[in-house]
């Protein structure tokens, strides 16, 4: 449906801008869906190509669903770009493949302007929620009578208030230990030059924002929420964005290994992902299998390459494994190989899951939380390394594949069959996972009727209706 279908005099109207990148377009998305069950209609903007990757991932609700659905896509034509193959050996793992898409994402601002100019008219106010990587793409914002920008921060507010411990006080319970593993602001292990440049540039632009959203809640990060609160003048704590309870009837499609999941005992099986921008070499891949299967223990394991620049088109690198190693595994009964993207958010919510290997994206941090399910951490980039420490050092329900001072280096499988075994076959594994759970119901509670994000969320309603 477009602008000019909608009914006229709504009384909020919010226009959804997400950065191209899988965790950032999900988390909006999820977002999307939120907002749209207070009766606010929720318009969506992106390439045709970021658009459609969107939708065809997303898990725990249709968003093509015409059953209440207030979500309205507007799809641009994708710009120009040369993006190149995922490089496993690159230097640094933040994916610098994407960079030329990240860069054609910002003519966005454009095509943007002219849906803000037609939504304009047809509500009291009109409500933007961008992703705080580039806000230039809503600039025009500043032009629209009743429009009103929020930035969304697509990272853990225990990333973010790092940088300001200095200035603002650090939080109780951070010891040393923890502070010293904390990677330096602008180090050049976490993120490309090209990228932080991108990053900078657009400083100018972030005095667009009116507060600032995340994808947290107290029961996780109430700490570093009250570090920001000193900066922000208006912020909420909504998330987690995605689904904590899964509807089976939302399952767009029954996935064969979540028949090998039913057959498998409770916490027994260790998930295995490291996200959609990690490209790993065959050297690591190799190590990753060995130690898995000296585990002993059961695991799904999620082998694919880094997403290109548009996922629909061009071949993939197929990672190699030693010849036979898949069908005895299979045979065996251990474990199961996925080679195509995998969701996640059903593996994560099944009651056969008990651990999840990950880089710790943020978008995998929350849902493995909410889910109640402890992490094995091996960070590749970004915010990851702070996510990290978040998960083993502070909310202490998680485990250490490989500790970022040592992230230039292959992780030898004997390190990964002791994590593994840790995670999973231990006394302290079981710890972990108890806190796991713990945190899970915390989380599960806050979005409930008088819970924490509950009432944040009925307050930023509040606000943007005002």
């Amino acid at each position: 449906m477009g602008v000019e279908d909608m009914q006229a005099n709504e009384n909020v109207v919010v226009l959804m801008v997400p950065f191209p990148a899988q965790g950032h377009l999900n988390q909006l998305l999820h977002l999307s869906r939120l907002i749209s069950s207070y009766n606010i209609p929720v318009h969506y903007v992106g390439t045709t190509t970021h658009c459609r990757q969107a939708k065809l991932r997303v898990q725990g609700w249709d968003p093509l669903s015409t059953d209440g659905n207030m979500i309205y896509f507007h799809e641009f034509p994708t710009p120009a770009f040369q993006s190149p193959p995922p490089n496993p050996h690159a230097s640094v793992k933040f994916p610098s493949h994407l960079q030329p898409s990240f860069q054609a994402a910002l003519l966005l601002r454009e095509p943007v302007a002219a849906v803000l100019t037609k939504l304009s008219p047809t509500a009291k106010r009109l409500v933007v929620i961008h992703d705080s990587i580039f806000p230039s793409v809503i600039q025009d914002v500043a032009s629209i009578p009743n429009g009103e920008a929020y930035s969304f921060q697509s990272v853990s507010t225990f990333c973010i208030s790092t940088y300001f411990w200095e200035t603002l006080g650090k939080p109780a319970g951070i010891n040393d230990d923890i502070e010293e593993k904390i990677p330096s602001k602008g180090t050049t292990t976490t993120m490309t030059p090209e990228m932080r440049e991108l990053v900078d540039s657009q400083s100018e632009y972030r005095k667009y924002s009116s507060g600032a959203l995340f994808n947290t809640c107290r029961a996780i990060e109430a700490p570093f929420l009250d570090v920001l609160a000193k900066l922000n003048a208006k912020q909420w704590a909504i998330g987690p964005f995605n689904p904590v309870e899964l509807c089976k009837s939302a399952t767009k499609q029954r996935y064969n290994y979540l028949d090998w999941l039913d057959n498998q005992a409770p916490n027994s099986v260790i998930y295995v992902s490291f996200g959609t921008t990690t490209s790993l070499t065959d050297e690591q891949i190799h190590a990753i299998a060995v130690g898995l299967e000296n585990s002993s223990q059961k695991f799904i394991w999620v082998l694919r390459d880094a997403d290109k620049g548009d996922i629909f088109t061009g071949d993939t690198r197929v990672c190699q494994l030693a010849e036979g190693y898949e069908e005895r595994i299979k045979l065996t009964g251990q474990g199961i190989i996925l080679r195509g993207w995998a969701p996640q958010l059903e593996i994560l919510a099944h009651e056969s899951t008990g651990g999840f290997m990950s880089h710790c994206g943020w978008n995998s941090c929350m849902e493995s939380m909410s889910m109640g399910v402890p992490i094995a951490t091996w960070p590749m980039h970004s915010d990851q390394p702070h996510n990290a420490l978040l998960v083993t050092k502070v909310l202490k329900m998680g485990v250490v594949v490989k500790d970022w001072a040592h992230c230039n280096e292959l992780v030898e499988s004997l390190t990964i069959e002791k994590a593994v075994k840790e995670l999973m076959a231990s006394k302290k594994g079981e710890e972990i996972r108890m806190r796991a759970v713990e945190l899970g119901t915390s989380i599960k509670k806050s979005v409930g009727e008088g819970g924490d994000t509950r009432r944040e969320f009925d307050d930023f309603i509040a606000h943007i209706c005002r």
